[in-house]
């Protein structure tokens, strides 16, 4: 069976450009990879026909050749160099790695072969900010400096002077990777002209030294939700680092960190506080008011009889949830204090109350004294 035209294989013009033949090749190999036709038998031998016109039509030696004896160029010993990749074929491998990228790409991240052709995407960036616990309860909107490399407004991007245009590295043809055969392996490395960028800058821009980005300080404005908490992490997308040579801008990342308060303490969505209650309120029952996070203040009663360590509770006086539902609660640990520096006065009335105790409560009064009369008999 006689072979098909290598240029109407790849479906373009025998007039067509290095990068024609390699968009026509890049189309085919994604219409007819095997992988993607299981169901249709003759795709297989598509695709092989497909790289062996690719490998071809890429070389330009090769091309040559073909362009002037057509297929008999590899058949027999006619000046072709023998024939593409030592078989009817092609070499399947080096035709079919220069698109690996392009096919697969998306799945793999970009960072297989051929990344010369795809501009480096910039870095990401963490920023670390620091809030109080009410600004973390009520959400606040932020303004914000962050140091990072921006797009050059110069060449806008392309490291080019003067509007000029990178041109298509000589050494790897745009690749950013070349090969090397080692006995039956192919070896490949970044190009050592372009550092793997594929594309090289003749006139560097003046201002940016040819990266195509330069160093600046920007200002943000971050919105922070209501209910953050430390390790909260923000994402801004876009915001990050400028890529190299117009690549696409990293994202920048927010982490909270709220600093701790003088009064309350956090545990997810409640609020724990210590409140001061005098010994009079404690025994006798009473009410006090607590300050709560928004700047209001909330009403607790004290039931009488209360003891240091007992907890009261406010309801929905704590944190917001971040996701949505209902707010936390606030707890309230009492801590029953001890009166001190009494006046003569003061002091007479807790001595006699101290008296109505032991006669309202003789089993008490008559352990004491038990116990007092065994430490003394222990100091004789």
């Amino acid at each position: 069976m006689a072979k098909r035209d290598y240029y109407e294989v790849l479906g373009v013009s025998k007039g067509a450009s290095a990068d024609e033949i390699k968009k026509g090749y890049r189309t085919k190999a994604k219409e007819l990879h095997p992988d993607r036709n299981a169901d249709n038998p003759k795709a297989e031998a598509q695709f092989k026909e497909a790289n062996e016109a690719y490998d071809v039509l890429k070389d330009a030696d090769k091309k040559a050749a073909y362009d002037r004896f057509g297929h008999a160029a590899f058949e027999g010993g006619m000046g072709g160099g023998g024939r593409p990749g030592g078989g009817q074929q092609g070499d399947f491998g080096s035709a079919f790695s220069d698109v690996f990228d392009d096919l697969f790409g998306d799945f793999m991240g970009g960072q297989r072969g051929g990344g010369g052709r795809r501009a480096a995407r910039g870095s990401d960036l963490r920023y670390n900010l620091r809030i109080s616990l009410e600004d973390a309860f009520a959400g606040m909107q932020k303004t914000i400096n962050v140091p990072a490399s921006v797009s050059c407004g110069s060449c806008n991007g392309s490291g080019a002077e003067g509007g000029s245009e990178p041109t298509t590295c000589p050494t790897c043809s745009g690749m950013g990777k070349v090969r090397a055969q080692q006995g039956f392996f192919t070896v490949e490395r970044t190009c050592p002209t372009c550092s793997g960028m594929g594309q090289i800058i003749k006139n560097p821009c003046n201002t940016c030294g040819g990266a195509g980005r330069v160093e600046k300080d920007r200002s943000l404005s971050v919105n922070i939700p209501a209910g953050v908490e430390t390790g909260t992490r923000i994402r801004l997308a876009g915001e990050g680092e400028a890529g190299m040579r117009g690549g696409p801008t990293g994202d920048l990342y927010i982490f909270i960190d709220v600093t701790e308060h003088k009064l309350f303490e956090r545990d997810g969505t409640n609020l724990f506080c210590r409140v001061p209650v005098s010994m009079g309120t404690a025994a006798l029952g009473g009410s006090i008011e607590v300050p709560t996070i928004d700047g209001g203040r909330g009403r607790v009663q004290i039931p009488a009889g209360s003891q240091s360590g007992r907890q009261m509770r406010l309801r929905c006086k704590g944190m917001p949830a971040l996701r949505g539902g209902s707010a936390g609660d606030m707890f309230i640990e009492l801590a029953v204090e001890t009166p001190v520096n009494l006046k003569s006065r003061q002091k007479e009335l807790l001595r006699e109350f101290e008296d109505l105790s032991e006669e309202n409560n003789p089993e008490s009064s008559s352990f004491f004294s038990s116990v007092k009369s065994f430490w003394d008999g222990m100091k004789g």
